[in-house]
């Protein structure tokens, strides 16, 4: 789908970028050029013409092809489309104060006068409206949004195996739990991000258009057309859609919701993400750091910082989205075949696409550039040693047939903070314990000196998570 030139990166004809309101405009999708060269084809104003205007071309083709239309109009019509551009679209519009009409007189003012009968012959404005954006919404999940997911994806899954051995204290709480393996950690977010993936392209595959009519019941096309339904099918499948069974002058707005609500779901995850790896940033845990540049500064008066601003970034631009999502939820209710209450608000859904777009590419690069300090991992594993093996003694006097090892070990575990000493010590001078644990093998006793082998499946389950998202990727496989 082209677009035709964009205006080099600029947001507007009269407007510069330090005229505009919008931070997105300004700061993300103004600035970042990787970011407008993905966003432009599908989700700005002039693509929005642009996949209004396929629509008509689409119609045109249709109509000869049902031989309601000489082949040669069509074929006039279809060029005249790819001519006209949205600054034509919105200086007729501003005339006549109608956005799809202004689109239909620019097409007319283009071919003969024999073809200008045929023009956006049968359809109303949502026809065009709607299966535009249903096309350009879901061209851009599939083959920007996605991609970007993947790549993410893509830097965890290097990042897990890489760290699937490194050993790091479990965090539950805020509080240090037993041990994991930072690579675990992250497989975590490898398996979300991978379930968010399929959940997004469902959704976008499930958009539908609709070629039906003022109320949605082909009263328009009936009037010409002896199977108005196979003339919707055959209209939508050139802009790679079907139609919903029942339309009204709209097309039902729940798969639309669906896709938008899996995004702000799939930017939850990101954030979350981001989440972590700051707080794996505080000064007093200091187990990962974003990569900081020779002349980055982290602080305007504090010249040692290196502070996370980019995670935290991402934590807030999921703030902003999130709640988005509830307008689009109100936007659901539509009085009787249409009412214009969303006639506003649906124009910022492509500013949630863009926001996790680039959301996802930021962490992309972040989580393939980050900087795990195993030492800290290990100090920090180090400091809770004597105490995070509490599970694995009250589970191993259980086993040997103590009859209330939690609450045993659990006092034990208080003795130990009153007295300094450690619960390897305390346990087997207990004249009540000692005897359990007089029955532990060797390889038991050993797991107890050795917390950081007491990880459990993390390294496993690690490769097991990544080598699936890998089949999925490279073959097409679809998750449970």
């Amino acid at each position: 789908m082209t677009t035709g030139k964009a205006n080099d990166g600029a947001l507007g004809d009269a407007l510069g970028k330090y005229d505009a309101i919008s931070p997105l405009d300004f700061r993300y999708y103004g600035s970042n050029k990787a970011l407008f060269a993905a966003c432009q084809p599908y989700l700005s104003e002039r693509a929005f013409v642009a996949y209004q205007l396929e629509v008509e071309a689409a119609l045109a083709r249709t109509l000869a092809a049902h031989g309601l239309c000489p082949q040669g109009a069509a074929q006039e019509i279809a060029a005249a489309c790819a001519r006209v551009t949205a600054e034509e679209v919105y200086a007729e519009d501003a005339r006549i104060r109608h956005a799809t009409r202004a689109i239909v007189n620019c097409v007319r003012a283009k071919v003969s006068d024999a073809a200008k009968p045929y023009v956006h012959f049968t359809v109303t404005s949502f026809d065009v409206t709607d299966s535009a954006n249903a096309a350009r919404y879901k061209a851009f999940s599939l083959e920007v949004l996605v991609p970007a997911l993947a790549s993410l994806q893509d830097a965890l899954i290097a990042l897990a195996l890489r760290e699937k051995g490194t050993v790091q204290i479990g965090r539950t709480h805020g509080q240090h739990a037993v041990p994991i393996t930072f690579g675990y950690a992250i497989a975590e977010y490898v398996e979300r991000v991978g379930n968010a993936i399929l959940r997004i392209e469902a959704a976008a595959r499930g958009l539908r258009g609709k070629v039906a009519g003022a109320v949605g019941s082909h009263n328009a096309q009936a009037l010409f057309i002896g199977d108005p339904e196979r003339f919707e099918r055959d209209v939508l499948a050139q802009l790679g859609l079907e139609p919903g069974r029942h339309a009204t002058q709209i097309v039902a707005p729940e798969p639309l919701l669906g896709l938008l609500h899996e995004t702000v779901v799939a930017h939850g995850i990101i954030a979350n993400l981001a989440d972590d790896m700051r707080h794996l940033q505080r000064t007093e845990i200091g187990e990962v750091a974003e990569e900081f540049g020779k002349d980055q500064v982290g602080s305007s008066t504090m010249p040692h910082k290196s502070n996370p601003w980019n995670f935290e970034n991402v934590k807030s631009m999921w703030k902003e989205t999130m709640p988005r999502i509830v307008t689009h939820y109100m936007d659901q209710i539509c009085e009787h075949q249409r009412d214009l209450t969303n006639s506003a608000s649906a124009r910022f859904i492509p500013e949630i696409l863009a926001l996790v777009t680039e959301s996802s590419m930021r962490m992309a690069t972040l989580m393939g550039r980050l900087v795990v300090d195993r030492e800290r991992i290990a100090r920090n594993l180090a400091q809770s040693k004597e105490s995070v093996i509490a599970e694995a003694l009250y589970l191993l006097l259980a086993f040997h047939g103590h009859p209330d090892a939690h609450e045993a070990v659990r006092q034990k575990t208080l003795e130990a903070e009153r007295t300094g000493k450690t619960l390897r010590e305390l346990v087997p001078a207990d004249e009540a314990l000692s005897p359990y644990f007089a029955r532990f093998t060797q390889a038991q006793r050993e797991t107890l000196a050795h917390p950081e082998t007491y990880v459990g499946l993390c390294a496993a389950k690690t490769e097991r998570i990544c080598a699936h998202w890998k089949a999925v990727r490279a073959g097409g496989l679809r998750d449970a």
